[in-house]
């Protein structure tokens, strides 16, 4: 069954009887279980005529069932997660987009994806989790009988896409991001690799699981080593300690919002915390502010570890590095997996210390986005991927991130890294959470805003912040509007929201 370079392969590496995928409160599917599980899934997938590189839309909730599906899904055929909670409109847009020749559903979930798909005559296929069996165990059930040869059946190969994902497309149309084998297998060695991973190691995942965040790394990685998965239905600050205390997970890996609201009940959790043996702590897919890792590390007595991913990377880029190499606050770290370097507009590479676009190529890099030549003649130059991150490396190779170009706030010519203004305005003592945002200007372009949370049983006004900054910042970084929240909006993994927040927040002309 073994295969190089493929998610067959990767499944291969755990012991027979242990733990591969749990859930807090049920019995888990072992190595052995899941290996199993993929052979048969994969025989009754070719016998409705799915095969290899046959898209499957997966829209299941978060949980055991839905990385199960995924990693045998990924055997034989190309996995298409989409999130659960999408509109109608939504789901004819990604059904049609990815051109799916199935979709899964929970047996008897109510979803809009059901009536899409009957619109578009994609067969449905209802996954029933076996009651009495592990977690993740289920059995196939197509809504109208399915049969068929499929072109390519049997065991994916390297070269074949595993799993394809949309861009997140705050700008504009969503762009198909399609990943092979290959790509997702050495992404999940580099994460093992850089965080030490082995077979006693458990993961608490409170990732989406339509994420590559969650996919990659919670799952795919800890697999990979021959560890444990342990899926939630989804993160809820108030469970996760609960949920920590009977896993006793070695470590989980988070968005820097979920990090600040374990952080919040954390004091109400001593207990559990110096009871658990967690071995670090991973934050990746936003900034994380260096006031969140030093107060993590303060409250759970452990490194925490930032790194820096993307979909089009197959998730992990650069990331700190597990003591007794150093990890800083405020730098994603070192190239962790491709190599990573810094490029000028012309194409040129910069050296250490200069400020430019940061670039990255190697295996887990995918090979362009779908039937794109113009956005894959923008992205790719020379060979390396254009992250559209700005950041520059230090001698020692450590990368700082100064923000999103497109989300670089240009106020009449002045060039605003919004991530700096956040640090600053986080070292107040009434501030919990803060994003910088463009706020449209008449004559400049753009002024600088920011929307804040302040910290319970907290105060302090606009004025005072504002004061606050101009005593650490240039004045034209200085926020001129200063938005108070009692909660940030957030996209759907879990991330703030830069792009668009000035009109959400009713800040436009």
């Amino acid at each position: 069954m073994e295969r190089a370079d493929t998610v067959v392969g990767l499944i291969e590496h755990g012991r027979e009887g242990d733990l591969a995928i749990g859930a807090p409160g049920r019995p888990g599917l072992t190595h052995g279980g899941l290996r199993e599980l993929a052979r048969h899934t994969v025989t009754a997938l070719n016998g409705m005529g799915l095969g290899r590189e046959d898209r499957v839309a997966l829209v299941l909730p978060n949980g055991p069932e839905m990385a199960v599906a995924f990693v045998t899904f990924a055997c034989g055929t190309t996995t298409a997660p989409l999130n659960p909670s999408y509109r109608a409109e939504e789901f004819d847009f990604y059904l049609s987009d990815l051109k799916a020749r199935a979709l899964v559903l929970l047996e008897g979930m109510e979803s809009p994806a059901r009536a899409v798909a009957a619109a578009r005559g994609i067969p449905v296929i209802e996954l029933v989790p076996d009651a009495n069996g592990p977690a993740g165990r289920f059995t196939l059930k197509p809504e109208r009988p399915l049969s068929g040869t499929p072109a390519r059946a049997g065991f994916a190969e390297a070269g074949d896409v595993a799993l394809v994902l949309h861009t997140s497309g705050t700008t504009a149309r969503p762009k198909i991001v399609p990943l092979s084998q290959a790509n997702v297998t050495a992404s999940a060695g580099h994460i093992g690799q850089t965080l030490a991973l082995g077979r006693e190691d458990v993961c608490l995942n409170i990732m989406p699981l339509f994420h590559i965040h969650g996919l990659i790394a919670a799952v795919l990685a800890s697999l990979a080593a021959g560890g444990a998965v342990v899926c939630t239905p989804g993160f809820n600050a108030l469970k996760f300690f609960g949920w920590f205390e009977e896993v006793r997970p070695s470590w989980y890996t988070a968005v820097p919002t979920m990090h600040q609201a374990i952080l919040g009940r954390a004091s109400r959790n001593t207990g559990v915390i110096q009871a658990g043996r967690l071995r670090f702590i991973r934050s990746s897919s936003a900034s994380l502010p260096p006031q969140v890792m030093e107060e993590l590390e303060q409250v759970f007595g452990v490194p925490v570890l930032e790194s820096y991913g993307m979909t089009e990377a197959s998730h992990q880029m650069a990331s700190n590095p597990l003591p007794p190499r150093p990890r800083h606050a405020g730098s994603v770290g070192i190239a962790a997996g491709p190599e990573v370097a810094i490029m000028d507009e012309a194409g040129n590479l910069l050296p250490p210390g200069a400020l430019g676009e940061v670039v990255i190529r190697g295996r887990n890099v995918t090979a362009g986005y779908e039937n794109n030549p113009e956005a894959n003649a923008k992205a790719f130059t020379r060979g390396w991927f254009r992250t559209g991150d700005q950041g520059v490396l230090d001698e020692a190779g450590y990368l700082r991130l100064t923000g999103r170009l497109k989300e670089i706030i240009n106020r009449g010519g002045e060039k605003i890294s919004p991530l700096e203004v956040d640090t600053v305005l986080m070292d107040h003592p009434a501030v919990q959470q803060v994003v910088t945002f463009a706020m449209p200007h008449p004559k400049l372009g753009e002024e600088v805003a920011a929307a804040v949370v302040l910290r319970e049983g907290a105060s302090a006004g606009e004025r005072e912040l504002q004061d606050f900054a101009s005593a650490r910042l240039a004045d034209f970084k200085v926020p001129r509007k200063i938005v108070f929240l009692p909660e940030i909006p957030k996209g759907a993994t879990g991330k703030l929201q830069r792009i668009g927040l000035a009109e959400r927040l009713g800040l436009t002309p």
